[in-house]
């Protein structure tokens, strides 16, 4: 495996770009018209325009030209990065029938994560704690009426093809059920392609806990401790840490254990992420992401073991300890506290309404226990309307959760971006917030 596409584009392509290089590999990307002076294009060996005829988003949804750029080009493995088609069963088996290597799991698991409803039964099949809730979809809001009059309010509706806070309500009365069941179904539909709904106890006041796994395809798998990703707006996460240092280590423990029994029940390779929530020392299985996350980083500092490496070791066929090198369970620590910080190109003063435009000035922090993953960040960027507004990672690295709390504090306010507006005003008094002591 020589030449890897990298089919995405911003931060993640360019962090998928370094570990290829760092491989000895070649690195190819594609770029959609809007991107034209993007980061990652000129990061790659080579950049091929994709989806000229696609709108700017459409243009790295496009199955058929992703797939004719790679036959063209002699591409060995594509890399989906996350969004866009990184769960998509549909383009990796279009991948695999164009006689090249997907660097992901297999599309039925694509296909059963990517489904709520079928995630959730698996882990109940698995012998792992499920939060109580329908185990098909319910069709009918006079359903929804019966199960909220059987478990009690709040109740969850949610999409059972969604995520990222799309096709999801929380009905807190009776009298808010109707209309709530209808906006999810129908914000389901239009994100999704896809109404069927799903119902969940509502748990008041969680912590969100979610475990890193990775695998090699010859049965081998081991966890990367955990993150704690509770932090969140409108269900998008904003802060995330590794370890989980404020829940206890009995419950951290039992954690790991249910998602390697989950993976391992499924036959799982490459790398995923197991979503729990938490709540008190009881814990329930949340969901599956069969992809590299947005938040690995911090799971990378910690245990110092590049996952995107070895996601594309583990689809060369390498085992997981022999020739990967990843160390037996027992012998994986994660070393004191890393913590990452999502600064986005929105206007915190204007609730958070995205910003656009060209960078005037660009001056990013540095130094000891410090690491940047960034996309389009530069004096001169143009900010545009049609993507994610995520500009860039800062993630910090320290003995302590208090000690890189305060290295966090001083990582943002040496940043100085000018020409847009972001979010770091925000994230300078969220991480003095107590919310985070609970946490």
């Amino acid at each position: 495996m020589h030449r890897i596409l990298i089919a995405n584009r911003g931060e993640i392509a360019t962090r998928i770009i370094r570990a290829t290089h760092e491989l000895g590999k070649t690195a190819v990307a594609i770029y959609a018209k809007a991107d034209e002076f993007s980061m990652h294009r000129f990061k790659a060996d080579e950049a091929y325009q994709v989806g000229e005829d696609s709108d700017p988003i459409g243009a790295y949804l496009n199955i058929d030209d992703i797939i004719r750029i790679a036959k063209e080009n002699n591409i060995d493995a594509i890399h989906p990065g996350y969004g866009f088609l990184s769960e998509n069963a549909v383009f990796a088996r279009a991948v695999e029938a164009a006689g090249i290597k997907f660097i992901g799991p297999r599309p039925e698991l694509l296909e059963m994560f990517g489904d709520k409803l079928q995630a959730k039964n698996a882990a109940i099949k698995a012998g792992v704690p499920t939060i109580p809730g329908t185990e098909k979809p319910v069709k009918d809001v006079d359903d929804a009426l019966n199960f909220a009059g059987q478990f009690g309010y709040p109740i969850f509706v949610k999409s059972a093809a969604g995520g990222g806070g799309k096709g999801m309500r929380i009905v807190h009365h009776q009298q808010e059920m109707r209309e709530a069941f209808k906006m999810a179904q129908s914000e389901a539909s239009s994100s999704f392609g896809d109404d069927e709904i799903y119902l969940e106890r509502y748990l008041v006041d969680p912590i969100h806990i979610e475990v890193q796994v990775v695998a090699d395809e010859h049965g081998e798998m081991v966890h990367l401790y955990e993150r704690n990703s509770s932090i969140q707006r409108r269900h998008q996460k904003i802060i995330e840490f590794a370890p989980a240092v404020g829940i206890s280590a009995s419950v951290r423990d039992q954690i790991r254990k249910a998602a390697l029994k989950l993976l391992k029940s499924v036959n799982y390779s490459n790398a995923a992420t197991i979503e729990f929530l938490v709540e008190g020392n009881q814990f329930y299985f949340m969901e599956g992401n069969p992809r590299i996350q947005v938040e690995h980083t911090v799971t990378e500092e910690v245990t110092g073991i590049d996952i995107v490496q070895t996601q594309i070791k583990v689809a060369e066929g390498q085992r997981l300890h022999e020739e990967i090198g990843v160390p037996q369970q027992a012998q994986i620590e994660a070393v004191g506290v890393a913590i990452q910080a999502r600064i986005t190109t929105e206007d915190p003063m204007n609730n958070f309404i995205p910003d656009v435009g060209r960078i005037q000035t660009y001056r990013s922090p540095g130094g000891t226990g410090v690491r940047l993953d960034a996309g389009n960040a530069f004096a001169g960027a143009i900010v545009t309307p049609h993507y994610d507004s995520l500009l860039t990672k800062a993630i910090v690295h320290a003995p302590t959760f208090d000690e890189a709390l305060v290295k966090m504090d001083r990582v943002l306010n040496e940043f100085v971006i000018a020409g847009v507006k972001t979010n770091i005003p925000f994230l300078k008094k969220l991480i003095h917030h107590p919310i985070l002591d609970r946490n």
